[in-house]
């Protein structure tokens, strides 16, 4: 499910806003949030534009084994 957010700041960027809302996994969404936002155009989002925001994928759960130092 998309989110929908308004931008108040100046100055601000898609790649910045994804970086705020998901960590360093948001910014490998870039290419949706600019699929999802076609009428953003040029480097800085402006203030008052609402921008979606796509959610991150589901993370896949690796099995690890667990090593131990002491027996």
């Amino acid at each position: 499910m998309t989110e929908t957010v308004k931008i108040v700041g100046d100055n601000l960027t898609l790649d910045l806003i994804l970086w705020r809302k998901h960590g360093l996994r948001g910014l490998a969404l870039i290419e949706e949030a600019m699929k999802l936002n076609p009428k953003l155009i040029g480097v800085y989002v402006p203030v008052g534009t609402d921008v979606v925001l796509p959610d991150l994928p589901a993370e896949t759960v690796q099995a690890r084994e667990v090593v131990t130092l002491f027996g």
